[in-house]
């Protein structure tokens, strides 16, 4: 099991950020197309230099895996009347793109508290299973941390370096 990890994310002082887009996703895996045009339209607007396609493949893989892993399976929703009104939106998945002058995060909220766990398989002709895989091997870091209060669940988040404009 994975600890949630904090370190190597850049300070969350608004002020400091240059940039940020966010997205509510539906609990479909249509979703996952939707993640991927925003953040290109998002970093067409943004110099992000080299780092375009390891983040729209980054973001395909952390949306996938809180579509996937991160929402209430419907056959396993409680019956009784008190959870009815819980469950009667699917919650919802958000992506946020977030950049400073020299990096960007990309962090995915879902609803879950389980811990995000990187599979471990010598299967390589699996279809499924990869994705936190993935995530490690292109971006230069990644963690996640539970979220507090009201809103539940975590962020799962992939931090890239830029290269700084010439």
């Amino acid at each position: 099991m994975l600890k949630p990890l904090r370190q190597g994310l850049p300070p969350l002082d608004p002020a400091a950020v240059s940039d940020a887009a966010s997205c509510a996703l539906p609990a479909r895996y249509e979703a996952v197309g939707e993640a991927r045009r925003f953040t290109r339209r998002t970093l067409d607007q943004w110099d992000v230099g080299d780092r375009f396609d390891d983040i729209c493949l980054v973001v395909s893989e952390l949306v996938t895996n809180a579509l996937r892993h991160g929402l209430p399976i419907p056959h396993q929703r409680p019956s009784g009347e008190a959870d009815a009104g819980r469950y009667a939106q699917p919650p919802a998945v958000r992506l946020h793109l977030l950049r400073w002058t020299e990096r960007l995060v990309c962090a995915v909220r879902d609803p879950s508290d389980e811990t995000p766990a990187p599979r471990d398989s010598d299967d390589f002709s699996a279809e499924s299973g990869r994705g936190l895989f993935l995530v490690d091997s292109f971006a230069d870091g990644w963690g996640w941390h539970p979220l507090a209060g009201a809103l539940g669940g975590k962020v799962v988040w992939a931090l890239f370096r830029l290269r700084p404009a010439d």
